[in-house]
């Protein structure tokens, strides 16, 4: 999957610098041409020789040693990369990322490229807990960087916990993962529903939810990058919509339930990832309403239920629901999917932390009708995004 990929393979300084040589070699083996970027303290661990060797390239330090008159070193690298892979990353490094610092080649070049970013942790177990940088790893993923999580073991400093920089074999398996992906939805359609819906009590005010759309805008950005058209219908989010997908736009309950069904029959996959209002006021007052009285009755009437009528109405598309639940998850789930005659629901407990709304990571369950599918550990909702979309193709019947 890596033949003829451009991989920049950015190196940091720490002493995990030596396993990113095997990672270059590694990448090279598979088909890649790496462009290899060190910091100035990187070179301190390690020879850029040693990479120049490796990838067949010169390595980039200096951000002014500019070889090449006829471009710009950094934009170059910036603009021919079809990913970028920061290993080992330090605190430092995802600092400057965090921040848009550009004053090195590396940080220049990450700056320009609007190529996939990942990034793989290497440092001392306090510095990666550390509120500061957990901040900014947050902060990162927020902006669609993928990261390869460091492992736990023995630390160069002495130390024993999570900091380690992941194995060459893994990275490079990542980067194979990734690319394996781009075409595994190409030809199919895909709608998917995002956000929080408004239920209007008059003009000023409305019953609403916390859903931030993250889950959903991630999913419809990881199906335009594996190749499906994209739909993405969405209420209330706090995320700005993917480039390369279509965007509706919807307020209440009853308006998402029309531009989902009204595009039904368009779609080979539908997933219902929104955040959907189950009630809504009886009556929205034309003007806003004047306070009169110490209580206020305000009578709710039931919305529709979309996901259960795409069960109904379905004909061959791939249902997926959402669940978002704060007990008994799995028995919910299970009887939702059931009921509502889904082919997947992803179910989350959203009282745990990291796993709610509004959140930048999600941590979810996936079943079928025959039970659980896969429970994943907590990722990024990007990375989420990515392997409940493998596990719809996988199931999407074959030659259609």
């Amino acid at each position: 999957m890596l033949q003829g990929k451009t991989i920049v393979l950015g190196v940091c300084g720490g002493i995990a610098a030596y396993k990113a040589a095997a990672l270059c070699s590694r990448l090279t083996q598979a088909g890649a041409k790496v462009r290899v970027i060190m910091t100035e303290s990187a070179a301190k661990f390690i020879a850029p020789l040693t990479f120049q060797a490796l990838s067949r390239h010169e390595v980039a330090v200096d951000t002014f040693d500019e070889k090449d008159p006829s471009v710009i070193m950094h934009i170059d690298l910036a603009d021919s990369a079809d990913a970028v892979i920061v290993a080992p990353a330090t605190a430092n490094l995802i600092g400057k990322m965090a921040l848009g610092l550009a004053d090195d080649m590396l940080s220049t070049t990450l700056l320009a490229t609007e190529a996939p970013v990942f990034v793989a942790p290497a440092m001392n177990v306090h510095m990666y807990a550390h509120p500061a940088v957990q901040a900014n790893l947050q902060m990162l993923a927020a902006r669609g960087v993928r990261f390869i999580e460091p492992g736990v073991g023995q630390l160069a400093c002495g130390y024993v916990g999570k900091g380690r920089l992941a194995e060459p074999e893994e990275i490079a398996a990542v980067l194979h993962r990734f690319f394996a992906e781009e075409g595994l939805l190409r030809g199919r359609r895909l709608l998917v529903t995002a956000g929080g819906t408004v239920e209007r009590i008059d003009p000023v005010r409305y019953l609403t939810n916390d859903s931030s759309g993250k889950m959903g805008y991630a999913i419809a950005e990881e199906a335009r990058r594996m190749g499906a058209r994209v739909t993405l219908v969405t209420g209330r989010a706090s995320v700005p919509a993917p480039a390369g997908v279509e965007v509706v736009r919807v307020e209440s309950a009853l308006d998402m339930r029309e531009a989902v069904l009204s595009r039904m029959e368009q779609q080979d996959i539908i997933i219902k990832a929104a955040a959907v209002a189950d009630y809504r006021p009886a009556e929205a007052a034309q003007q806003k309403i004047k306070k009169k009285s110490d209580e206020m009755t305000l009578q709710l009437v039931k919305n529709p239920d979309i996901l259960a009528e795409l069960g109904e109405r379905k004909t061959t598309q791939f249902i997926v629901g959402f669940a978002a639940e704060t007990q008994n998850v799995e028995a919910y789930a299970i009887e939702k999917l059931k009921r509502k005659r889904s082919d997947l629901l992803v179910a989350n407990d959203v009282t745990v932390e990291g796993a709610g709304f509004g959140t930048d990571t999600n941590l979810v369950r996936i079943y079928d009708a025959a039970g659980l599918v896969e429970a994943l550990p907590m990722l990024s909702k990007q990375d989420v995004a990515a392997r409940l979309l493998a596990l719809i193709a996988e199931r999407l019947p074959k030659g259609e």
